[in-house]
C-alpha cells in the first residue's frame, strides 16, 4: 500500500490536472452540469469502459444526486489510474480521454459492460423494465458495484429494490469476509475504509461518518451466483468513489483516502473482469 501511495502521489499532479481539464470540457449540460455520455453501438471493443448505470430514483438522500453522484470525475480519474497502475487496456475516445459510458438498465448496451457502477442506490425506485434489465444482466454474467449510500433508510430502500431483481431466497445478501479473493486481486486490502464526501469531511472537521450514529462503520456485502462468485458488491456507509473524484482537490484528503480508495477500486474491477 505504501508503494501505491507513492505512485499515486507522483502521478497526481499530472493526472488530476488532466482529469480536471476533461471535467471542464464536459461542463455545460446534463447532470450537475455535465452531459450524460450514453453508450452507442460503436462504444465497445477497444478496451475497458467504465460503465455507469442510469436508474430511476423515487426519493432523495442528503448529499446525493441519484445515479449521477460523483459523475463524471470519478469515472474519468478511476479509468486513468486503472490504465496507469495495471496492465488493463482502457478504451480511449478520439481525443485520448477515457471512454467512460452511461448506460440505461433497459438498453442492450448494458450487456457489453462486464462491470457496472451504481451510486446513491438508496434513492432507487426501479421501474419494472429496469428490474428485468438488471436481472437479465446479472444472470448473463454481469457484475455491479453499489457505492456511496448511507444509513438505515438508504439500506432499507435498496434492499427492497434488490429483492425485486434477485429473490433473496435464492440470492441472499451476505457479508464479504476479509480473506475473500476480491480483497487481494492486486493490492492487499485489510479493511474497507470509511471515506466521506470531501464536503462533509471539510465541514465536519474531519469526520468520516456522514450519518453520524446511523453510519458508524462501512458495510461490505454482496450477492453470489450459484458458483460462489460475487455478482453484486455493496459498499454501504462509505463513498469510495469520492477518493477518485476528488483526488487532486486537496492534498490532505488525497493522502487520507485516495490510495486506499484506488486499492479497493482496482481490486474490485479486476475481480469483475476475471470472475
Amino acid at each position: 500500500m505504501k508503494a501505491l501511495c507513492l505512485a499515486l502521489a507522483l502521478m497526481v499532479g499530472v493526472g488530476s490536472t488532466v482529469a480536471a481539464q476533461f471535467g471542464r470540457q464536459f461542463r455545460g449540460f446534463g447532470p450537475r452540469g455535465y452531459p450524460a455520455k450514453y453508450a452507442r453501438a460503436d462504444s465497445f471493443g477497444r478496451g475497458f469502459n467504465f460503465c455507469r448505470a442510469v436508474y430511476t430514483s423515487g426519493r432523495r438522500e442528503a448529499g446525493g444526486q441519484g445515479w449521477s453522484t460523483d459523475y463524471p470525475d470519478a469515472d474519468l480519474n478511476f479509468s486513468i489510474r486503472l490504465s496507469e497502475l495495471t496492465k488493463t487496456r482502457v478504451s480511449m475516445d478520439a481525443n485520448g480521454r477515457p471512454d467512460h459510458l452511461v448506460v440505461r438498465l433497459t438498453d442492450d448496451a448494458l450487456f457489453e459492460c462486464p462491470y457496472l457502477h451504481m451510486e446513491d442506490v438508496g434513492t432507487a425506485a426501479l421501474t419494472d423494465a429496469e428490474v428485468r434489465g438488471l436481472h437479465d444482466y446479472l444472470m448473463k454474467g454481469g457484475f455491479v458495484w453499489c457505492d456511496d449510500w448511507w444509513g438505515t433508510a438508504a439500506w432499507t430502500q435498496w434492499m427492497s429494490q434488490l429483492a425485486r431483481v434477485l429473490p433473496p431466497s435464492e440470492y441472499p445478501v451476505v457479508d464479504i469476509p476479509r480473506d475473500d479473493p476480491i480483497m487481494r486481486m492486486q493490492f492487499e486490502v485489510a479493511d474497507i475504509p470509511q471515506i466521506p464526501s470531501i464536503q462533509f469531511w471539510r465541514t465536519s472537521g474531519g469526520s468520516t461518518s456522514e450519518r453520524g450514529s446511523d453510519s458508524p462503520h462501512p458495510d461490505f456485502n454482496g450477492v453470489r451466483d450459484k458458483h460462489g462468485n460475487l455478482i453484486v458488491l455493496m459498499t454501504h456507509n462509505t463513498d469510495i468513489s469520492d477518493a477518485w473524484e476528488r483526488e487532486g482537490e486537496d492534498s490532505r484528503f488525497f493522502y487520507a483516502f485516495s490510495p486506499n480508495g484506488y486499492a479497493v477500486g482496482i481490486d474490485v474491477v479486476l475481480y469483475a473482469m476475471t470472475h
